[in-house]
């Protein structure tokens, strides 16, 4: 299996918004209630890639099986080493190092900017993902409880963190 990682297109923007609306109506991942647009999902990467943050794709065969970001954590300038991250991988590729491929580059090219700390927000119940943040070295340092509210019900939100300069 050989994926290829390559900077965000346009192009690619029809593939990711699949993986992103499913996440949006069938889980917990993304505290969204309603599916993205083929325009709000390109807006909302043209204002990542404004501020110079990456968006980078997964390419297996020619077909986008994933994708990941990182941005702004909060937007006062104290706060402009933190970078927050997401990760997203077709459900039909799940399980197969698609995810790690993704974060660890994500996670080079914070440490090439300058960056000193990467925060996860993930919901508390993707144990999946929390699974997988803690083997990349990601430390669970808070719990936010009933911050979100999405299919009739409270949702925690785990922060997780990794401190890029040790």
């Amino acid at each position: 299996m050989q994926v290829i990682l390559r900077p965000y297109q346009i192009e690619d923007c029809r593939s990711i918004l699949e993986i992103v609306n499913y996440n949006i109506n069938y889980t917990t991942n993304i505290y969204e209630f309603s599916s993205r647009t083929l325009e709000e999902q390109i807006q909302q990467f043209e204002d990542k890639l404004k501020k110079r943050f990456p968006v980078i794709v997964a390419e297996l065969n020619k077909e986008v099986v994933g994708f990941g970001y990182y941005s702004e954590f909060r937007t006062r300038p104290a706060y402009q080493f933190t970078v927050e991250h997401s990760v997203y991988v077709s459900n039909e590729y799940h399980n197969k190092g698609i995810g790690k491929i993704i974060l660890t580059e994500l996670i080079q090219l914070a440490k090439k900017q300058n960056k000193n700390t990467m925060i996860a927000v993930i919901d508390s119940e993707n144990q999946n993902s929390i699974s997988f943040h803690q083997k990349a070295g990601f430390k669970t340092v808070g719990i936010i409880e009933q911050s979100g509210y999405k299919f009739d019900r409270w949702l925690n939100s785990v922060i997780m963190q990794l401190l890029l300069n040790l």
